[in-house]
Formats: structure tokens, sequence, C-alpha cells
């Protein structure tokens, strides 16, 4: 029986350069450098509590809590560790920035600087890591301003407030029954499986792409009572099912790890749907645009499907700060565009409190 040959992400990244001959292949060494942090942290999470890596890092509650207000994980300050510590030596970054630190990420003087800009979510889906979900590692990669490769000087917030379609890359790990690497250089999505005899990544999942149709919506209908008239409006129709407007029935999923919901849509199709809500006005969404929603909004396009703030497309909003916040709806293109249409219809006088002028849902008191 011939055994299967299969590429590893190695030689599929050289596959990938061949279409810029002119490339030095600190690009390809980056993204290496990527997998081995997602291969340490893939480790950590095998183990669990067996080398005692869940919980909060300290007794002291001022520094178990990120910049975002978030209480965090021992796995998640490690994973933080991870990615600076493997990608920082190479010399093909200029800074990074991440979910669990305040400021951009310097690279220290005594090392050299390169032309790239990192910015990643160590450990998505961590506040599940102590009951055994599936977590995930999210990065996006950026080009350094010219004025900054050329002066060699520290990075500034600025240099990272770039919109999606300056995306060079992005990516996710996920950290399930096997681990994988799914990842985008702007040629399509390929998916990657590590190999734990090797210790490699392996192409396993090839030109994946996300069915323009799907019967599978992800929300968290908790916050129903906070949504906005089209969001209700989309829900209420899918749970109508064969007798409601669309003519079908559709199942609700929920994994509260958008790395998971990704993958899932990605595997088979579906909506995802993190939106504006109203549940804090200070607060424009829950999701960071720069190192969760653009990553998963390029990788999500790339395979076919459509990612949106429900009114715009995502990979166009220009960042205003660092770790802003922004909502999100990704998935099947169909219904994607079905969420824009019900934003873009809605009446600018609607009262959403009123009850003669909301429609009736399964959620509302």
């Amino acid at each position: 029986m011939t055994t299967r040959r299969r590429f590893t992400l190695t030689q599929y990244l050289i596959e990938q350069r061949r279409r810029f001959p002119s490339a030095s292949g600190d690009f390809n060494a980056l993204v290496l450098d990527v997998a081995l942090a997602c291969k340490a942290i893939a480790r950590s999470v095998a183990f669990g509590e067996l080398t005692g890596v869940l919980g909060n890092p300290l007794m002291d509650v001022a520094t178990s809590v990120n910049v975002q207000g978030e209480d965090q994980k021992r796995l998640d300050v490690i994973s933080n560790e991870y990615f600076t510590q493997m990608t920082e030596w190479g010399g093909h970054l200029a800074g990074m920035a991440s979910e669990e630190m305040d400021e951009p990420y310097q690279i220290p003087e005594t090392l050299q600087r390169g032309k790239y800009l990192l910015v990643f979510d160590p450990l998505d889906g961590s506040s599940n890591i102590d009951v055994n979900v599936t977590v995930g590692s999210i990065f996006s990669i950026l080009r350094a301003p010219q004025e900054a490769i050329d002066s060699g000087r520290d990075v500034v917030e600025a240099d990272f407030l770039q919109p999606g379609t300056e995306q060079l890359a992005a990516g996710y790990a996920l950290y399930g029954p096997t681990t994988m690497l799914v990842l985008t250089v702007g040629n399509g999505v390929a998916g990657f499986t590590l190999d734990p005899n090797l210790g490699q990544f392996m192409l396993t999942h090839p030109n994946l792409a996300v069915p323009e149709d799907t019967q599978e919506f992800a929300i968290n209908a908790s916050n129903s009572r906070f949504w906005e008239a089209p969001i209700k409006r989309y829900v209420d129709e899918c749970l109508a099912g064969k007798t409601g407007p669309r003519g079908k029935d559709f199942n609700m999923r929920w994994i509260a790890s958008m790395v998971a919901e990704a993958h899932r849509i990605l595997m088979r199709g579906g909506v995802f749907m993190y939106p504006r809500d109203t549940k804090d006005v200070t607060k424009p969404g829950r999701l960071r645009l720069l190192y969760e929603a653009n990553p998963v909004g390029m990788i999500i396009e790339q395979a076919g499907g459509r990612a949106s703030t429900g009114r715009e497309p995502m990979l166009k909003v220009t960042p205003d700060a660092l770790h802003q916040r922004i909502g999100l709806v990704f998935g099947s293109k169909n219904e994607v565009e079905r969420i824009e249409r019900y934003h873009a219809e809605r009446p600018v006088f609607e009262d959403e409190r009123n009850p003669l002028f909301v429609e009736r849902s399964l959620f509302r008191d």
C-alpha cells in the first residue's frame, strides 16, 4: 500500500514563497517561529493541571487582571511569554502587540530588528481552560512602517493601527483533540495538523472553503435583551424554522471560544455573531479588532466567507486604538450579507423599547 505524502508547514511556505522570487525568507522564518510558540503552548495545554498551569498566576489580584480588565490564567501569562520569547530573537520583527500587554512589546536592543509586526491573542477562550474546552491562539502579521524599519526606532501604538486589508498573513492554532494550525498568507487557507511523532505541522486540509449557505448560527443568547433590532430580527427568523420566513430549520451553537467557533465554520459552514449591543455603551463590541477580529476576518474571507461589523466589511475598518473592541459577524457569505441588509434596512426612527414596534421573540420577556 502506497503511503500518501504530506507536506510539512516548512515545505508549504517554501512553495508559497515561489510567488515572490525576490523574497528574503524572513517572512517564512517568522511564521515558523510563531508555529514553534504554538507547539509549546499546545504542550502546556495538554499537560493541564499536571504541571499546575491552571488558575490565576498570583494571589495578588492586581497582577492577575490584564489591560482588558479580564482575569488572567497562569496559562495566559505563559502563552504570552512563549510568543514573545520564541519570536523576538530571529531578527524578523520590529515589535509586537498582545492582548495580555498594555503597550507594544519592544524587541530588546541587543537583538536585531526586522520589518514585520506581530499581533496576537496568545490564548483565546482561556476562561474555559479549567473545564477542558478547546482553546487556541490567534495571530496576524503586518508590515512595519518604512520609517520605523529604516531608523530601527522603538515601535509605537500608531504603527499597529492598520486596517485588516494590510495584513500579510493571519492564522490560529487550535488546541483540541488534535493540535492544528490554520494559516493564510493571502493565497487561500490551509490547515495543518501537528504530528506528535515528528513534532511537525503537516498539511492535512488544503484549500479550506466556507460554504455560502448554512443552517447553523452561533450567538450568546443570554445577551438577547441587549441586541440591536437587526440581530433580533435575524435570530427570530432562524428560530422560527420551517414555519417562518426562512422556510428551514436552524441549529444554534455557542462554545465561548472564538477559535473553536471559527474552526467549526471553516469545516462545515455557519455564522458567528458577537455583535455590538447596549450591554455596555462604552464598549462598541466585545472582541478586539487587531488581534481577534482582523485575523479571523482575513482567514474567513480567504476561504470564501465574509466578515463584517454588520454595517461594513471588517477588514476595511481603520483601528483607532491598540486594544479597540468591535462587533463581529462572520461565516457563510449569504448569511452574513443578509445580516448586513437587515442593518441597512433598519429605520432610523425605530424605537426598540416600544413593544408595539418590535417583533416578538423567544428571548424577550
